[in-house]
């Protein structure tokens, strides 16, 4: 049966397609009005370069090929930010702030999930040349102000900061294996397991790591993580950046969760969930990953998110789509060409009859157009089809 699609790969059916496009438009829109500005990375590119710097964590998720012309290994695109962080460090090469966002679909080697698509539809933005919290702070917003222009607004925007695991990794001198092993049970949240892996751990470095999975909830979980977690200058930091975060947002649905490492080997500071109730997971993803640059010849400071616009548009509401209006085929007449094109141009869906057979194909007519003492002149009329 060759026209069935490899596992985890779909074709977008019209009512699909049309609200995936109705979205990328909105959101890009309000990207641009944010003052972001739209860039559409290539969907091949080196692989080398698809994986540089932060992007050797995409390496077991990257489809590889061999090109034709040069006989290098190319990537398909498995992420598109480190894409966008190459063109800010070497094709741009702008001082000062650069805001930057992009939608297309990347492939992944597996799903993310069971349910999940090989084939997200990824549409982001990306803040570079600020380190401050003001950065992450306007990306978290335009993340909420994204998700909110979806008709899916956050129900609940997690923040943590992979700076206080790295820095009790670091002050307890644990090696790449152990380091490894805790991180995944911390994302895991295996108490039990957790607690057998720090059985080796000096204080108070293990019991500051069995503390991480209950420090979540509110902005009390900030003052409950002072107490619990030893007094490092990086982990204090780490604090204050997130208690800046809540007092500047405070009409977002914010909460904390320190023990959220997703992305760690990629991720250096301030990272953040948003998630719906209809959403198994998180709705969208970011964080803030300075010196992904350095690699391309620009050591830059960077944040920010990415959705898959796939699943957004399976979340949001899908207007009804718009009737369209039937017309006799337009050889009939110059004024009928004429008065089908102005349609048009108002933003009119018209379809033009090719035959006296009706169909249920296409876009439900509701209109007609018909002459009426040599004018073409729209009317209602009941028909749950267009002609084919």
């Amino acid at each position: 049966m060759n026209w069935l699609l490899p596992e985890h790969l779909a074709d977008a059916l019209p009512s699909e397609a049309a609200q995936i496009e109705r979205l990328r438009r909105r959101l890009l829109d309000r990207c641009r009005v944010h003052g972001y500005e739209l860039v559409m990375p290539p969907l091949l590119e080196h692989l080398d370069s698809l994986l540089t710097g932060s992007g050797q964590d995409l390496k077991l998720r990257t489809f590889k090929l061999v090109d034709q012309i040069s006989g290098r290994t190319l990537g398909v695109r498995a992420d598109m930010t480190p894409q966008v962080a190459r063109i800010d460090a070497h094709l741009l090469n702008r001082q000062g702030v650069t805001r930057l966002c992009y939608c297309g679909s990347v492939l992944h080697t597996l799903p993310a999930s069971l349910a999940a698509s090989r084939e997200p539809i990824q549409l982001g933005a990306e803040l570079f040349g600020h380190a401050g919290v003001a950065a992450d702070r306007e990306v978290i917003r335009l993340m909420a102000d994204v998700l909110s222009c979806a008709g899916v607004p956050a129900a609940r925007i997690d923040l943590g900061h992979v700076g206080v695991f790295r820095a009790l990794a670091d002050a307890a001198g644990l090696d790449g294996e152990l380091e490894g092993a805790l991180l995944q049970l911390l994302q895991a949240k295996d108490v039990p397991s957790l607690r057998d892996r720090c059985r080796t751990l000096a204080e108070p470095f293990a019991s500051a790591l069995l503390a991480l999975p209950d420090l979540y909830g509110g902005v009390e979980t900030l003052a409950a993580a002072r107490l619990a977690l030893p007094d490092l200058a990086p982990i204090a930091a780490a604090l204050d950046t997130l208690r800046q975060l809540q007092a500047s947002l405070p009409d977002l649905p914010l909460s904390f969760d320190l023990a959220d490492l997703r992305g760690y080997h990629y991720h250096n500071g301030v990272v953040f969930a948003a998630y719906h109730p209809a959403f198994s997971s998180a709705v969208a993803l970011g964080g803030r990953y300075d010196g992904v640059g350095r690699s391309f010849g620009r050591d830059r400071p960077a944040t920010g998110f990415s959705l898959d616009l796939r699943e957004l548009a399976r979340l949001a509401a899908s207007p009804a789509s718009p009737g369209a209006v039937l017309a006799p085929n337009v050889a009939a007449s110059a004024a009928l060409a004429k008065a089908i094109a102005v349609l048009r141009e108002q933003g009119e869906i018209v379809v033009e009859r090719l035959s006296a057979e009706t169909g249920s194909e296409g876009p439900v007519c509701d209109r007609q157009l018909v002459e009426d003492n040599g004018q073409w002149v729209i009317e209602a009329i009941n028909r749950n089809g267009c002609n084919g």
